[in-house]
């Protein structure tokens, strides 16, 4: 916290909370898109198009985010509170109109916009109130984010009893109590002397490109983010040649849980080696699982499981490091639109990578794919260098 007063214990805590439960909106539909495909008759496939509408509608609206800096102008705590609320009554909308496809899809991609007032905004006020140990914070953000991202799987493995219809209203209702709860426990962060109010600068959104550093952190994130939400997708794929029903959400659930241990024990490594190492080195373990795919798809259990469990804990443990390093890097007045433009990017590539290697899962053997997905980390440590090579603070 840069203006030196101690930062009260329950900031971390709350946004912690707070980030899971907003998040949460995130995966709703995901959970129970097996019953509504049984009650709707939908094709195996509708599960991709409704994320990938989300997927589109989060790329969207953090650009408006970002162009229009709505993080850096408004009150983040009320940008957050207001998102919210706003993705939790689209989450009920979406319930009530779950019989149309195309007003699901609807309901989702408002979702995903909204969302861009939720996760990049988190990760906004985190760096308010941490100048020191960003690193750390931002790792249990976004081991919050991973957890709730695997939640799917954990919900269908653990609830196959529980109507369909609570499930998608008790999300709502916690990423709305999320929302509350964010708002009415944290205080304001304090500001920097000499702070001045945010106002739009667009031209501050160019560091992307024309800061050394925050060029090198970004395309770190870019070469992660080409990875990671495509191994998400096609993990369960993987473990579908060995594991059916339970026993394979289960598996799925653990593998990509896992990644909520990266992002954490990353964040406290993070202290003593600096986020651009511990990144990168998390980034290049990832690439490594990409690239071992053809030998370890096939290996005998014990080895399958490790390598599994190994990769989902790098490729999402990279992820807060480089948003440390950028919202580090970033002008501070431009904090909160640099992160959410990032992202809008990031997001966009990962959609694009989503896109090219499920359309190849027809033609080509998962065996000879998965290391196709290590250009991702290749390039991004490339990028990475300038950081990595400096010695941590």
């Amino acid at each position: 916290m840069s203006a030196g007063q101690p930062v009260p214990r329950r900031v971390l805590p709350v946004l912690v909370l707070a980030q899971f439960a907003g998040t949460s909106l995130w995966f709703a539909v995901n959970a129970v898109m097996p019953d509504l495909q049984r009650e709707f008759g939908w094709p195996a496939d509708s599960v991709g198009t409704l994320t990938s509408t989300l997927q589109i509608g989060f790329i969207a609206g953090t650009l408006v985010f970002a162009l229009l800096a709505i993080a850096d102008r408004f009150a983040p705590r009320k940008v957050f509170l207001l998102c919210a609320l706003a993705g939790a009554a689209c989450t009920v909308g979406a319930w009530w109109q779950v019989h149309s496809f195309h007003a699901l899809l609807a309901w989702r991609f408002a979702t995903g916009f909204l969302l861009a007032g939720i996760y990049p905004v988190g990760m906004k006020i985190a760096a308010q109130w941490y100048s020191k140990g960003l690193g750390t914070a931002l790792g249990l953000l976004v081991g919050a984010l991973v957890l709730g991202s695997a939640s799917a799987h954990g919900l269908r493995a653990a609830s196959d009893s529980l109507p369909w219809h609570w499930v998608m209203l008790g999300i709502a209702l916690l990423a709305a109590a999320g929302g509350v709860g964010l708002y009415a426990l944290l205080p304001e962060p304090p500001k920097p002397p000499g702070a001045k109010p945010a106002q739009l600068d667009w031209r501050a959104l160019r560091v992307l490109w024309t800061d050394g550093r925050v060029r090198a952190s970004v395309l770190g994130y870019f070469g992660h983010m080409w990875e990671l939400y495509t191994v998400w997708v096609l993990v369960p794929l993987v473990l579908a040649a060995r594991l059916q029903g339970q026993a394979l959400s289960l598996a799925a659930f653990v593998v990509l849980g896992a990644g909520t241990a990266g992002c954490v024990v990353g964040g406290y490594l993070a202290r003593r080696w600096g986020s651009a190492r511990v990144g990168g080195a998390q980034l290049a373990m990832s690439g490594l699982c990409c690239l071992a795919a053809p030998w370890l798809i096939d290996a005998p259990t014990p080895l399958f499981a490790v390598w599994l469990v190994v990769w989902g804990i790098t490729v999402a443990g990279d992820s807060p490091q480089f948003s440390a390093l950028t919202a580090s890097n970033a002008p501070p007045a431009a904090v909160g639109s640099v992160l959410t433009l990032t992202n809008s990017i990031g997001f966009a590539i990962s959609t694009a990578s989503i896109a090219l290697f499920t359309s190849l899962l027809g033609t080509v053997p998962l065996g000879q794919l998965l290391p196709w997905l290590g250009l991702g980390p290749l390039l991004g440590l490339i990028g990475l260098w300038p950081l990595w090579r400096e010695k941590p603070a």
